[in-house]
């Protein structure tokens, strides 16, 4: 799946591992896969050890049905679980969409365990939903619509699957399906065909209304404790109607941001640009 790596099932989690050197774990979005890091991965487990897991709901791994095994809590620690399995106890993390969010939230909840963290296309979640304007809504209405009872959505996403993900890959930023590799958009269609997946990946939604607002509410004032780098894409929707360095300002204690050229999916899209900012965090993380 991932040039060079190894696959694993370790526990309930699909992971893909390659490299020597110091842990990294990349943690990708909705709606992919581990495929999204094939472009990127390889160039990194030049000096680094990269982990690429599916997240809960995702692709190979488990597909819970307890929301509160979806929220961004949860899924955080089985991060921290499947890296103590794997006898790494501090890692650099970098995550995409809701990657990121899983990101954010392992940052806060461990970091004793967190050297640097890239956040990726996202503004908080509590901002988001506690400052919802008309224009991110219009944008970003998935986030409603997924989280709809089972099995509203999940039916009708079911009726063509292909149909409904591929809006998504082409929203958020104005991309076209030519600009996807195509050996990952046939790891994401085989993945996203799976009904399993179809309600994992709903669930994950479901989980941001009946969970994840609430953890985030309670630390909306916490700040992550290591360096964090915000990337985010020139084009994509989040750039277009706020000012994403300035949503993560007050929640970070050392940041730095990057736009990337393209729009919500420059890792796909964009992944030189996309290998490139992470390179020059590490190469920061390792003078540090």
């Amino acid at each position: 799946m991932i040039p060079g790596f190894t696959d694993h099932h370790t526990g309930p989690l699909a992971c893909s591992i390659g490299g020597a050197g110091p842990p990294l774990l990349l943690l990708h979005g909705f709606p992919q896969t581990r495929a999204m890091w094939a472009h990127i991965a390889p160039a990194l487990a030049q000096t680094h050890t990269v982990l690429c897991p599916d997240l809960p709901g995702y692709g190979a791994s488990h597909k819970p049905q307890d929301l509160s095994a979806c929220s961004f809590r949860a899924m955080a620690g089985e991060m921290l679980a499947l890296m103590d399995h794997l006898g790494h106890d501090r890692f650099d993390l970098a995550g995409h969409d809701r990657g990121a969010r899983v990101a954010h939230r392992l940052a806060l909840d461990a970091p004793d365990r967190v050297r640097r963290v890239a956040l990726m296309d996202i503004v908080p979640t509590h901002t988001l939903l506690s400052d919802l304007r008309w224009q991110v809504a219009r944008a970003y209405y998935h986030w409603f619509f997924l989280a709809q009872p089972e099995p509203f959505p999940d039916r009708m996403i079911a009726a063509d699957p292909d149909a409904y993900f591929e809006s998504c890959l082409l929203g958020w930023g104005g991309a076209r399906l030519a600009d996807f590799d195509a050996g990952q958009l046939a790891a994401y269609r085989a993945a996203w065909r799976d009904p399993d997946t179809i309600r994992g990946m709903c669930n994950d939604y479901r989980a941001t209304l009946a969970h994840d607002m609430a953890d985030d509410s309670a630390d909306a004032e916490a700040r992550i404790a290591c360096p964090a780098h915000i990337l985010y894409g020139a084009a994509g929707a989040m750039a277009q109607h706020y000012d994403v360095p300035a949503t993560w300002a007050p929640r970070c204690t050392d940041m730095r941001a990057e736009a990337i050229p393209g729009g919500h999916f420059f890792p796909d899209t964009a992944p030189q640009a996309t290998l490139a900012a992470l390179q020059a965090m590490l190469a920061e993380e390792a003078r540090a």
